[in-house]
């Protein structure tokens, strides 16, 4: 609807809670991190989606195994920005560490798999 102002208040609010509540490396706060990155993104503000996906990203490489599918989004995340900021090397060597896990994680005719095909 792009009322990003709105859904910014909404996520930091969950954030907060998150916080305030969970470890510092709990897998619900990269979910968070990577909410708040989304709506940086479509606002266009750049280093801030990187900044909150980055974050994600630290918490998905601590606490998840290497070839969890949520390394991949965040991986395919932080791969569209720099797509959007037109650095396209940055963004494909992140695309193909999504890809990479995706074809150990999933058969060869899934649909995340055309997905991180069609990202590179």
């Amino acid at each position: 609807m792009g009322e990003y102002s709105r859904a910014l208040s909404f996520h930091e609010k969950a954030l907060e809670i998150r916080q305030k509540t969970l470890p510092p490396n709990h897998p619900s706060l990269a979910n968070s991190y990577n909410n708040i990155g989304a709506v940086y993104n479509n606002m266009t503000e750049y280093s801030k989606a990187l900044s909150f996906y980055e974050k994600a990203l630290e918490i998905d490489q601590k606490t998840l195994p290497p070839n969890h599918l949520d390394l991949s989004t965040s991986y395919n995340n932080i791969g569209m920005v720099y797509n959007d900021m037109g650095e396209y090397s940055k963004a494909l060597s992140y695309y193909e560490k999504a890809l990479e896990i995706d074809q150990k994680t999933h058969p060869s005719n899934h649909p995340d798999l055309a997905g991180s095909y069609n990202n590179i």
